[in-house]
């Protein structure tokens, strides 16, 4: 894949993170107001895996094919209408979660300690963007929103956090050695 044009690889790698994504949409666990689903650990996944910079056009990519319809979002939705509905803002969430999970890394190292720091941060930033939503879309208190948006979902956002940090750490080591994504040299940072 060395031979391959950068650009190329970076569509390709982006494009391929967004279906990881939806298919990971899919596994859900239904609540009355936000299911819980695999995209958090998708995110979490994306970013420990490829990067901040990637890792956000994955979710951009992502959101955009849902926003135009595609039923990539959880329970097989799509739709600008899911965008703008309750549970929208968690998906606009997955962007920056995307970008500043991987920034930490990139800025420290990928191990499975910091991954884990990095993991949890992103899980409060999707938790934080999804409740502000939630609570401006179906005009909630502030503690109504975090009842249905944040408290539900930080066991096991912990536990997804753990696991999109040890899998992340453990593809991206593969990945590296086999020149498929590049190593980041933190000292030229």
């Amino acid at each position: 894949m060395e031979n391959v044009n950068p650009k190329l690889r970076a569509v390709v790698i982006c494009g391929l993170f967004a279906a990881i994504t939806a298919i990971l949409a899919q596994v859900e666990v239904p609540l009355p107001i936000v299911p819980i689903s695999g995209q958090t650990l998708a995110v979490g996944l994306t970013a420990t895996i490829i990067g901040s910079k990637f890792g956000a056009v994955a979710m951009i990519c992502y959101a955009l094919l849902g926003g135009i319809g595609l039923p990539v979002f959880a329970g097989f939705k799509g739709g600008a209408q899911v965008l703008i509905g309750p549970t929208g803002g968690y998906i606009f969430g997955f962007i920056l979660t995307a970008y500043v999970t991987g920034l930490i890394l990139e800025k420290t190292t990928f191990n499975l300690w910091m991954a884990m720091i990095a993991n949890t941060v992103g899980m409060m930033i999707t938790l934080l963007f999804g409740t502000i939503q939630l609570k401006i879309v179906l005009d909630m208190t502030w503690n109504q929103a975090l009842a249905a948006g944040v408290y539900p979902f930080i066991a096991v956002g912990l536990i997804k956090a753990f696991l999109a940090s040890w899998l992340g750490i453990t593809v991206r080591k593969r990945l590296v050695q086999a020149s498929l994504i590049h190593q980041v040299d933190h000292r030229a940072a």
